[in-house]
């Protein structure tokens, strides 16, 4: 049985699929991009502004499922251009425990949607 997951605090779905699913106890996040819930426009003033707003997309979906960043055990991350991995890094730690931080991938990808720079999904347990 899966559980479809919404919440009005992150980006509106801008195809067909959801935020999240959530089946038996593992959640599937789609990928976000830095889309402001509030706004609807992107932040892309530069790479670190862009990867907080996914992470902060991503913590909204996590929370909508009664999870948060403690529970996410893979994440996947695409970028545009992998001179940018260490700025898209540096933001992406402040979310996690080095200690307890999830397993990843990091993807440089010719194109994402909207054109943006960096794009992140993940899979949480409760």
């Amino acid at each position: 049985m899966k559980k479809i997951i919404k919440t009005d605090k992150a980006p509106a779905p801008i195809g067909p699929y959801n935020q999240a699913i959530l089946s038996g106890n593992t959640l599937y996040t789609s990928g976000q991009i830095a889309i402001n819930p509030t706004t609807g426009e992107l932040a892309l003033e530069n790479i670190s502004t862009e990867t907080k707003q996914v992470m902060e997309n991503l913590k909204a979906v996590l929370a909508a499922a009664e999870m948060t960043f403690e529970n996410v055990v893979k994440t996947s991350i695409f970028i545009s251009d992998m001179h940018n991995f260490s700025a898209i890094n540096a933001v992406y730690a402040t979310y996690f425990d080095e200690e307890t931080a999830p397993a990843r991938e990091t993807v440089e990808v010719a194109n994402l949607p909207k054109f943006v720079n960096v794009e992140i999904s993940m899979i949480a347990i409760k």
